[in-house]
């Protein structure tokens, strides 16, 4: 009898050290050391391009610290929303606590973003957006925001008689819309000197063969703006094989390093560089939060900065135009 009275006690002391704990440490925290699930579903996963080799590091890099349990599916070219649509049913399938989507169109991916929604699952929006308010976090740089940075660069430089072309990257995708909103707001009464616009489908060659077209087509070209690192090396390796630098100003998109050196060598008269790589780490940061039933921003604006051959060797931009993420690490790891 004695012996059943010492279990009994020792049950009821173990029972008041567990509520002791409970009430120091909340279920919440005990929760946390389960995996969170969040797919990522990015334009592309293109190791050329050091965007995306960037904006993924940073997602990587969070997935590790807040341990979560990551699946990336991504489209084989910027262009195909369609498989994209097909990855975000696949995405849904797997009933993640999250889903980070990267929309390749402003509309066409609109639907299935609603679907995600409607199965219950938080929706993280990274790098570009829908026609429609679905997301519960965007994290991206501010569109607007750098297009009007590169067009009030240009405005300065412009003569009675410049003529500007766009290379842009894919025509139906939002950074494209908002970047070239952005650049005519900067260039203000001066937006009529944009003689054309074309897009490269977020291809190098495609962009360089476009760009010889346009200064075939009009000679007379003095000013080209490119809208993303594809864009934006395609039209300049394609200004250097016409022998043109000192003819044609390039403002430029991104900052991988073909691009920095394009700028150091004069063939780049500027460049408007993004920060993917806290893109990446903050749009995952924010999906946890949601998985978790914290609150979150709405809305993160990574930032964009202009850089110029003049201010480029300063030390913070030197930080920023020299990551250690993207193609320099992979170089290295050679």
């Amino acid at each position: 009898m004695k012996k059943h009275k010492n279990v009994i006690e020792g049950i009821i002391i173990i029972a008041i050290i567990i509520g002791i704990c409970l009430l120091i440490f909340p279920m919440r925290d005990i929760k946390s050391t389960t995996p969170i699930n969040i797919v990522y579903i990015p334009k592309s996963i293109d190791e050329t391009n050091e965007f995306w080799m960037a904006l993924i590091s940073g997602v990587k890099m969070a997935s590790k610290e807040y341990n979560v349990n990551l699946t990336a599916l991504a489209p084989k070219q910027e262009v195909d929303y369609e498989e994209q649509n097909k990855l975000i049913q696949e995405a849904i399938d797997k009933k993640p606590d999250a889903i980070m989507l990267s929309p390749l169109s402003y509309t066409e991916n609109t639907n299935m973003a609603k679907e995600i929604k409607k199965n219950g699952i938080k929706l993280v929006f990274i790098d570009s957006e829908v026609n429609e308010d679905i997301a519960d976090c965007i994290v991206s740089t501010d569109n607007f925001i750098a297009g009007e940075k590169m067009g009030s660069c240009m405005k300065k430089q412009l003569k009675e008689d410049t003529k500007i072309a766009v290379v842009s990257h894919v025509k139906t995708t939002s950074t494209a819309i908002d970047r070239e909103k952005g650049v005519r707001y900067g260039l203000g009464s001066d937006e009529n000197k944009i003689i054309e616009v074309v897009y490269s489908d977020s291809m190098y060659d495609k962009a360089s063969n476009l760009t010889k077209e346009l200064m075939e087509k009009y000679p007379d070209i003095t000013m080209i703006a490119g809208f993303n690192e594809y864009s934006s090396v395609g039209a300049a390796n394609a200004i250097k094989e016409l022998g043109l630098e000192k003819q044609v100003k390039i403002v430029g998109f991104d900052n991988s390093l073909e691009e920095v050196e394009l700028l150091e060598e004069g063939v780049f008269d500027s460049i408007v560089i993004q920060k993917p790589f806290n893109m990446g780490y903050f749009g995952l940061e924010q999906a946890v939060k949601l998985a978790k039933g914290e609150k979150c921003s709405k809305y993160l604006d990574s930032g964009s900065e202009l850089i110029t051959k003049e201010n480029m060797y300063t030390t913070e931009n030197q930080k920023m135009l020299f990551p250690f993420v993207g193609r320099q690490f992979r170089e290295i790891k050679k």
